[in-house]
């Protein structure tokens, strides 16, 4: 007789400056109809109060907003040390809604089936006209966002993440309070040996938006480009990836308030400390070239 396996026990993250109440109660809705064993979620409200929410949600409420991967990273901890009471949590933005019922199934059939994977990244879709946003599909080849692949990085906030992972790499990295917080720990994650998966099927839907909305953006950007690559590249491919990104910013040619901030960011992420260097092995940036992606663009 054949063992039944235990189904993957799953959580989600959420975190809000408790600015979108409408948007976030539809989100845990949307969880709340999820086939299968219920998802276990925690909002945490970032420097804000929360708004009422569905019976049985765990809330924490910051006194400070800690930015995304912090506040992210105190949702884990609610799980228990690296969030060590469920075996994958979904991260998922305030403003988001997981229209597929079926959603929860996939990636827990997803995680079952491959025990070196360790991420999955939505599909982010506009809820009006289905479109993906070209820099919403986390791979250089991005002409037809419907085909899943393998990858090497994350949509932060439309992914599910093994806790293993958390537990043997770390989390979020704080300090980066917006920006490349998600190719941290992907690097981190691949040079440990898991695998990262964009999944075609699995839907976030998401109002388009432009990352250059918020007034950080264009510093912070280049800031923690800056501290991404002192952390986990070795030495020699440091230069080779900041030069290479400080070309396509100047073809890109934002206006020139953005681009001075640009600048600045970028001097701030060579003065300020960066936290730990933990540079990856030879063969992950082999490896990160074979899955088309090498770790200087």
């Amino acid at each position: 007789m054949t063992a039944v396996e235990t189904p993957l026990k799953l959580g989600a993250v959420v975190i809000t400056m408790g600015t979108r109440p409408k948007e976030l109660n539809a989100l845990l809705d949307s969880v709340a109809r999820q086939e299968g064993d219920p998802v276990q979620v925690v909002v945490v409200g970032n420097g804000a109060g929360l708004p009422d929410l569905p019976a049985g949600v765990r809330t924490v409420e910051l006194p400070e907003n800690l930015g995304i991967p912090g506040g992210r990273n105190v949702g884990i901890e609610a799980f228990g040390p690296g969030g060590g009471e469920v075996d994958v949590l979904l991260f998922l933005d305030d403003d988001g809604l997981l229209p597929d019922p079926g959603a929860a199934a996939l990636i827990r059939e997803a995680f079952a089936g491959d025990p070196e994977l360790g991420i999955v990244s939505f599909r982010i879709a506009d809820p009006d006209t289905g479109v993906t946003q070209r820099r919403h599909v986390p791979r250089l080849r991005a002409a037809d966002p419907r085909r899943s692949s393998r990858v090497t990085t994350f949509l932060g906030g439309a992914s599910a993440v093994r806790t293993k992972v958390f537990q043997q790499v770390g989390g979020l990295p704080d300090a980066f309070f917006y920006a490349h917080e998600e190719t941290d720990l992907a690097w981190r994650a691949l040079d440990a040996g898991w695998q990262i998966d964009y999944r075609a099927d699995i839907v976030l839907h998401h109002p388009t938006t432009e990352p250059s909305r918020h007034a950080v953006y264009h510093r912070m950007v280049a800031r923690n480009r800056v501290w991404l690559a002192r952390r986990n590249l070795p030495l020699p491919l440091i230069p080779v990836y900041l030069l290479v990104w400080l070309l396509l910013t100047l073809l890109r040619r934002p206006p020139w308030p953005g681009l001075k901030a640009w600048f600045g960011g970028f001097a701030e992420g060579w003065r300020t400390p960066c936290g730990p260097r933990r540079p990856m092995r030879w063969r992950t940036v082999w490896r990160l070239t074979r899955l088309g992606r090498p770790p200087v663009i």
